[in-house]
C-alpha cells in the first residue's frame, strides 16, 4: 500500500497558479492520501469548496474533511431565512478502502495578538484495508511557535497512544445495532509539522537520538519513515518559499507505529511536484 501526505496550500502551486487538477494528478497513485490546508469559502481561491473539488477529481476514493478553523464569511438573511456562509480550514483524508470511523482532534493553541493563529487539528480515520485495519492521521501543526508545536505534539501523542483506552471515535456500537469497530495498534501519522529534523519539536515527536543506539523503536514514539529508510538526506526538503528556491525547509513527515516498521518498504519526496509550495511525501508498506 502507498500512502502520501501533501500540504496543498489552498490549491496554489509554487508558481502561484491555482490548479487542483495537477495536485490530484500528483497523488492519484496512492492508496491513502492525507491533505492539509484544505479550505471552503476562502476568498484567496475564489471561495472554492476544495473537499468537494478533490472528491470529484478522485472519485474512486472514500473521503472525509475535518475543519479545525470555522469562522463566519458573510452569513446573512436571504429571502427571510438565515443563510450561513463560513470559511473552513483543515485536513482531509482520502482512501481507496472504506473509512470506518473518523475523529477530528482539535489541538492546543494560545491566543495571539499580532500574528495569525488558526485552530489546528489532526483528522483521524480508521480504515479497513485488505491488510487489516489501520489508523491514519492527517496533521497540521502551528507555523509560528515551537512551544505551541510541542504542546500540540504531546496532546496528539496522548490521543494516539491511548486510542485503545479511549475507543477512538465510537465504541459499544452494538447497543444501536452496529458492529464493534477494530482497535488496531498500527498507525501512520502524516502531515505538515512545521518543524525541522532534530529540533526540540521533532525530538518531542520521535524521541532523542542516542549517540550509540540511535532511536530504538518503541510504543511511546512514532518513527520517521524516511529517516528509518535513510531517505532523509542532507539536502532533502519538503517546502520552498515561492519565488525563492534557495529558501528551503524540511517540514513534512510520515511517522509510523513501531508495529508497522517490519512492513516498511520504501519512502520518497516528490521534489519535482510544483502543485504547492510543499512537496508530497510518500511511504510504501507491504
Amino acid at each position: 500500500m502507498k500512502f502520501v501526505s501533501f500540504n496543498v496550500q489552498y490549491g496554489f502551486g509554487s508558481d502561484g497558479k491555482y490548479d487542483p487538477e495537477r495536485i490530484a494528478d500528483a497523488i492519484k497513485g496512492a492508496d491513502v492520501i492525507a491533505l492539509q490546508e484544505v479550505t471552503r469559502n476562502l476568498p484567496k481561491n475564489s471561495r472554492a469548496d476544495l473537499p468537494d473539488v478533490f472528491a470529484g477529481l478522485l472519485p474512486e476514493f472514500y473521503h472525509f474533511f475535518g475543519a479545525g478553523t470555522v469562522a463566519d464569511a458573510g452569513s446573512g438573511i436571504v429571502d427571510g431565512r438565515a443563510q450561513m456562509r463560513q470559511v473552513e480550514f483543515g485536513n482531509m483524508i482520502l482512501s481507496r478502502h472504506p473509512i470506518l470511523a473518523t475523529r477530528n482532534i482539535l489541538l492546543p493553541r494560545t491566543r495571539t495578538f499580532d500574528r495569525l493563529n488558526l485552530q489546528r487539528s489532526a483528522l483521524e480515520a480508521l480504515i479497513g484495508t485488505p491488510m487489516g485495519a489501520i489508523r491514519v492521521y492527517s496533521v497540521h501543526l502551528d507555523h509560528r511557535s515551537p512551544e505551541e508545536r510541542i504542546s500540540q505534539i504531546a496532546f496528539l501523542k496522548e490521543r494516539i497512544i491511548n486510542y485503545p483506552l479511549e475507543g477512538g471515535a465510537v465504541s459499544g456500537g452494538a447497543e444501536f445495532g452496529f458492529p464493534e469497530l477494530p482497535s488496531p495498534e498500527d498507525y501512520i501519522i502524516m502531515g505538515d509539522f512545521n518543524m525541522q529534523p532534530e529540533q526540540p519539536e521533532y525530538i518531542a515527536m520521535a524521541g532523542a537520538n542516542d549517540l550509540y543506539y540511535g532511536r530504538t523503536p518503541n510504543s511511546s514514539n512514532p518513527t520517521d519513515a524516511l529517516d528509518r529508510l535513510g531517505k532523509r538526506g542532507e539536502g532533502s526538503y519538503t517546502w520552498e518559499e515561492p519565488g525563492k528556491p534557495d529558501i528551503r525547509q524540511y517540514l513534512d513527515y510520515c511517522f509510523l507505529s513501531a508495529s508497522l516498521l517490519p512492513r516498511l518498504k520504501d519512502g520518497w519526496i516528490d521534489e519535482a511536484c510544483i502543485g504547492s509550495d510543499h512537496k508530497p511525501v510518500w511511504v510504501e508498506i507491504g
